[in-house]
């Protein structure tokens, strides 16, 4: 193979295009107005616990882009649902784990570490006494979370220490839960 067809392959890491991945990152160094996102969801009651979350796109850099997906919720039978799909506690927690387990995939491609397997396992505790009013003094949320990274791949355990400590000092998701976000609501009745 000649050089010219070598260099005009992708440089492919754990399914991540690093060339492309660099050149995204090029780009926002170079115009900073092409690192504003904006991501929306409307999500709609169906009836007893269940709704359908819809995402129809995203915006990046000014520019509109379309997706089309829906996240169905319910809550298990023994919470009033009918347990047809994950509760919003699961779905939290997997947008947690998803946008962790992104950031190690992307740290160690562009270090140029391949993975062999990565798995988070998250958990946490919500009293219903606070989700229920019942007691005041009782959080109606998580007062913490807990989560193990396993991760197995060719870099050494100092690689992934470094990764690790990228990926937490970087991961949106961990930064929403661990800062408070301002939640700003409007009621349109009728």
């Amino acid at each position: 193979m000649n050089a010219n067809a070598q260099k005009n392959e992708p440089n492919i890491v754990n399914g991540i295009n690093v060339d492309e991945l660099f050149g995204m990152v090029e780009s926002v160094k170079a115009d900073a107005s092409k690192a504003e996102t904006s991501w929306r969801v409307a999500t709609t009651w169906q009836g007893q616990t269940r709704t359908r979350a819809e995402v129809e796109g995203f915006s990046i850099g000014g520019q509109d882009v379309l997706r089309r997906f829906t996240i169905d919720i319910d809550e298990p039978c023994e919470l009033g649902g009918t347990n047809q799909s994950a509760n919003p506690q699961e779905h939290l927690i997997a947008a947690l784990n998803a946008c962790i387990v992104v950031g190690y995939v992307a740290q160690c491609a562009v270090r140029g570490i391949t993975l062999e397997s990565l798995r988070i396992e998250t958990e946490g505790e919500i009293d219903l006494r606070g989700f229920l009013g019942l007691d005041p003094q009782v959080a109606n949320g998580y007062e913490n979370l807990r989560y193990t990274v396993h991760i197995k791949g060719n870099g050494t355990e100092q690689q992934f220490v470094e990764v690790h400590d990228a990926v937490m000092a970087t991961s949106p998701n961990v930064y929403n839960l661990a800062n408070a976000v301002t939640l700003k609501s409007t009621l349109v009745v009728g």
